[in-house]
């Protein structure tokens, strides 16, 4: 997932106070969402422990969205506890003697990487630090099939930051996983090779399923529970995936078990601006990209029993990308980017369009000195837009929600309910 902050706030030294606040109030709990709308090692080197390789999973709760501001956004209350298991994504038990209390989720995609390092709450966790810095190792990779030196390069000196703050906060359970860019380049194995010489972390790259399901888990807490599902997709840099999530045949209370069909187009931010450009994006260029995705589309699995879903309104959009993100931040007028207020935010189909509309009109300088998208982003998010708009008009939802959250979160949760943390008499949060 591709991340919308500038880059002051991306790189920062400590964690993201926003995303640390957002999710300090995590509990164990669906979000509620009303229908009003917007306006109206130590321990991790190779081979040492910590590194989820694969096992049970647990239950637990999953994150809960900060409260949006009156009046611009829909508030987000409490609904039906979230649990059991889900079918993937696996983290196994700790060693025995296990005591420590960090949690941590890497996150190395085509375009960032991101890290998460967080403590479990009684009813959810507390972010401790956090780390995302823009890499595009996915940089040229559709022209020459490879990663190139110097975005090696840069993602190792990211990725070496996250071992400093990895062993400093003692992190003893982490998963560490690469996407898009290290599974189809040609020489994505030799660079986890590199990584594991040069900066002593064991990086799993994840099959797309897996990718799929890590933001279905991450993102489940804003799905509206009082409807019939949600069509959840990840505009990645290399990669997106689109997941429906059916309540009407599966256990409402429990999102990742309802997963009804999912697909992962092969292709992102990165590959589709720099197959058709990103700086001076006309209404030629926006169309042709439009149509790349819509042809993609086609062969989303049970296509028309989702027609005929949506058919009835119960469903609704739940986006996490930056290029979701980008939106919201553009619609609230934000002065600086700000998590607390676009995370779980209500869009309706109208106000996305208008938005789409807007970041279309802009010139690239313009998009450069927006503080929702800045220089890193500015030849970026138009590509995004493009793909948002191929599913909407494909799959239109009169509603939207917003997510900035996704693989890492996801990571966090399945580890912390592997480890059974949030059982009603586990030894952590016992009354003495």
């Amino acid at each position: 997932m591709d991340d919308p902050r500038p880059a002051a706030s991306r790189d920062a030294g400590g964690p993201d106070r926003a995303e640390d606040e957002a999710i300090a109030a995590t509990r164990g709990e669906l979000a509620r969402p009303s229908h009003r709308t917007a306006g109206g090692h130590g321990g991790l080197a190779h081979g040492g422990h910590g590194v989820a390789r694969g096992g049970h999973v647990g239950h637990g709760p999953q994150p809960q969205p900060a409260r949006p501001p009156h009046g611009h956004v829909g508030h987000a209350g409490h609904g039906p506890s979230v649990h059991g298991p889900i079918g993937e994504g696996r983290a196994p038990r700790p060693p025995r003697g296990h005591s420590g209390r960090a949690y941590a989720a890497l996150d190395l995609g085509t375009n960032n990487c991101r890290l998460l390092v967080a403590e479990p709450l009684p009813r959810g966790f507390r972010v401790v630090d956090a780390f995302s810095r823009i890499v595009r190792l996915g940089e040229g990779i559709g022209r020459t099939g490879e990663l190139a030196a110097a975005a090696m390069d840069r993602a190792i000196e990211a990725l070496d930051v996250c071992r400093r703050k990895l062993a400093e906060h003692d992190v003893a359970r982490a998963r560490l996983i690469a996407t898009e860019a290290c599974r189809s380049a040609a020489n994505g194995a030799l660079f986890i090779d590199r990584v594991r010489r040069e900066v002593g972390l064991e990086l799993e790259i994840v099959t797309r399923e897996t990718e799929a399901r890590l933001a279905v888990t991450g993102c489940a807490s804003l799905v509206d529970p009082d409807g019939d599902g949600a069509i959840l997709f990840d505009i990645g840099g290399g990669s997106s995936e689109l997941v429906w999530i059916d309540f009407v045949d599966g256990p409402r209370r429990d999102p990742a078990r309802c997963i009804r069909a999912w697909t992962s187009l092969p292709v992102g931010v990165v590959t589709l601006s720099e197959r058709h450009g990103g700086v001076r994006v006309d209404d030629v260029v926006f169309e042709a990209m439009v149509d790349d995705v819509a042809d993609m589309l086609r062969t989303f699995p049970e296509a028309e029993r989702l027609d005929r879903r949506l058919a009835g309104g119960g469903l609704h959009m739940l986006g996490t990308s930056g290029t979701v993100t980008t939106l919201a931040g553009v619609f609230l007028d934000l002065k600086r980017y700000d998590r607390r207020r676009v995370d779980g935010a209500w869009l309706t189909d109208t106000q996305v369009g208008a938005m789409v509309d807007r970041l279309r009109a802009m010139s690239y300088d313009d998009r450069v000195e927006h503080p929702c998208i800045g220089g890193d982003r500015a030849d970026l998010v138009l590509a995004g837009c493009a793909i948002l708009e191929a599913v909407r008009r494909r799959w239109p939802c009169s509603r939207l929600r917003v997510a900035d959250r996704g693989l890492r979160e996801g990571i966090l949760t399945q580890l912390m309910r592997a480890d059974r943390v949030w059982d009603r008499n586990h030894s952590r949060f016992r009354q003495s």
